[in-house]
């Protein structure tokens, strides 16, 4: 009954939101620093206006904090978040699902994450409400999912069946997802190139087991690597490239990583890490559930609900891509990001995110130790 009330809102409102593309991940906690599962999504869309929110609990529903287009007045639809109890989500677009099955109610992928953030706990969680939710589900994506428990999966979804793939099963510990289903049709869906990439820039930190959210955040996300050409244009001298299946895009809106929790620790101390705007542009900021767990300036806190931060750097994104007329849109001049200087933005933010990330490992602790106190005291007083 609230999905179609949702979905009638929407239109009431004349918000339809659009499907996401982007390159993703999730890692199991073997492969990582200190033994916490990650799971990565560097967000592509044309909306390019995005904004962190935290969503309290109500009415017998979970707190989150979830990544929304500028657009969405009403929160309807998340495109990546967790909640208080440590589960999180994310999703891909997939274009090779479906196929040609009549559905018109389309592109509800945020609308489904926003009702399951709200209600799962668990992987199993999300699985029972992929089986009962009214069909079609109005969706084509990949979802990915992690809890606190260390578990993970991709749910390649249509409208009206999906397909598990479990962290558990795979070899090397990782899983990777763009815009296409390894269920669906053969040769079909997008982002081919990019998932190459993607498993080319990891392999190393994968042998070494070294995986971290800055891997995602600082180095896919800010990489011009073309495993098709065999080239990476990231420090190669040239002032203008052709932005073309690169992981970071004109239309990259955010680089986002959560990461969790070995269990047993408690649920609140997932972070989510995310480079709000274009990532190349972006500094890294961490989130938590609970108060003051989210910058201002990644809310929506202006006339326009934009965020702030996000806007700051949509501004620079503009000196990055400058040529507005005919095809120029598609040109990216890459001597903004890296140059012989060092002064591009990629260099000029390398260090200040170093930076982020220890203040924010400072704060983890701290709230560690916070709730570990608590818990001893709790314990305690029920003696």
């Amino acid at each position: 009954m609230r999905k179609r009330l949702l979905i009638a809102l929407m239109a009431m409102m004349g918000v339809i939101i659009v499907a996401d593309a982007c390159t993703s991940a999730i890692v199991s906690g073997k492969l990582t620093v200190n033994g916490r599962p990650l799971m990565w999504k560097n967000r592509d869309t044309n909306d390019l206006n995005n904004r962190v929110e935290r969503v309290m609990a109500h009415d017998g529903l979970m707190e989150f904090v979830a990544l929304f287009d500028a657009r969405d007045l009403q929160d309807t639809a998340a495109w990546m978040g967790f909640n208080e109890a440590g589960f999180a989500i994310m999703n891909t677009a997939s274009y090779n699902l479906n196929g040609n099955d009549g559905v018109k109610n389309m592109d509800r992928e945020g609308e489904l994450m926003r009702y399951a953030l709200e209600r799962c706990k668990t992987v199993d969680d999300f699985e029972g409400l992929l089986k009962t939710l009214p069909k079609p589900l109005g969706v084509e994506a990949n979802f990915g999912v992690i809890d606190a428990l260390g578990n993970g999966a991709y749910f390649e979804t249509g409208n009206y069946k999906y397909v598990k793939f479990d962290l558990a099963d795979a070899s090397e510990g990782i899983l990777t997802r763009t815009n296409y289903s390894y269920s669906g049709t053969k040769d079909k869906g997008m982002g081919y190139v990019r998932e190459k990439n993607e498993k080319t820039l990891l392999s190393p930190h994968i042998a070494a087991q070294d995986i971290s959210p800055a891997v995602f955040t600082e180095e896919l996300s800010r990489t011009f690597y073309n495993s098709l050409i065999g080239k990476d244009y990231t420090r190669s001298g040239d002032t203008w490239i052709v932005d073309q299946d690169f992981i970071p895009r004109r239309i990259s809106t955010a680089s986002v990583v959560i990461e969790g929790i070995v269990p047993g620790e408690d649920p609140r101390l997932t972070t989510m890490w995310i480079a709000l705007g274009y990532p190349p542009c972006a500094e890294v900021y961490p989130c938590w559930v609970g108060e003051d767990g989210v910058a201002p300036e990644l809310t929506g806190t202006t006339a326009e609900n934009h965020s702030v931060q996000c806007d700051k750097v949509n501004k620079r994104k503009e000196e990055v891509f400058p040529v507005v007329r005919g095809n120029g849109k598609q040109y990216l001049n890459l001597s903004k990001l890296y140059n012989n200087e060092g002064t591009g933005y990629c260099q000029q933010l390398a260090l200040k995110n170093r930076q982020a990330y220890k203040r924010g490992y400072e704060e983890i602790a701290r709230r560690r130790a916070l709730y570990n106190k608590t818990k001893k005291g709790t314990k305690k007083r029920n003696k």
